[in-house]
């Protein structure tokens, strides 16, 4: 299993960062490995909402068919995926008021299919790209705010 973790401090309040990550067409915007939005259930976000996302890792684009497993609006998103060869992803965005901001956690744990021979060759493959990934995805939300949003 390879977790990644990333914080940072944005310039809106929980609700409006709420929005932007939350809205499946926004994921171009600021998700670094996004390149298509396959398809998602009409409506708006809540535990059990699906999408199915096109992302781009280390050469190589696949689908992701997550599930929001737990949505706490403007506070907690905890999404559930399954992409190719059975691998799994677990992901969470927390958001929390921080003066007259938010503090956005974010955090992914991914689990490669055959287990720990599986886990082994998912390190070898991307090394340290998720971390730097996640990390600029976060820095790309920071400039959206930045700019109005």
């Amino acid at each position: 299993m390879n977790k990644v973790t990333a914080q940072i401090s944005l310039s809106a309040p929980p609700e409006q960062v709420w929005d932007v990550v939350m809205d499946p067409h926004r994921l171009t915007d600021w998700v670094t490995i996004h390149r298509r939005l396959l398809e998602h259930d009409p409506g708006q976000p809540r535990s059990g909402y699906q999408m199915e996302q096109r992302i781009h890792l280390r050469g190589v684009d696949f689908t992701v068919h997550w599930t929001l497993v737990e949505c706490r609006r403007g506070e907690l998103a905890v999404w559930e995926g399954l992409g190719p060869a059975r691998s799994h992803a677990h992901t969470e965005y927390r958001l929390s008021p921080e003066g007259d901001g938010t503090r956005f956690d974010y955090a992914n744990e991914f689990r490669a299919p055959l287990g720990p021979l599986g886990a082994v060759a998912g390190r070898a493959l991307v090394g340290g790209i998720p971390q730097r990934e996640a990390t600029r995805s976060l820095e790309r939300l920071q400039a959206l705010f930045a700019d109005g949003g």
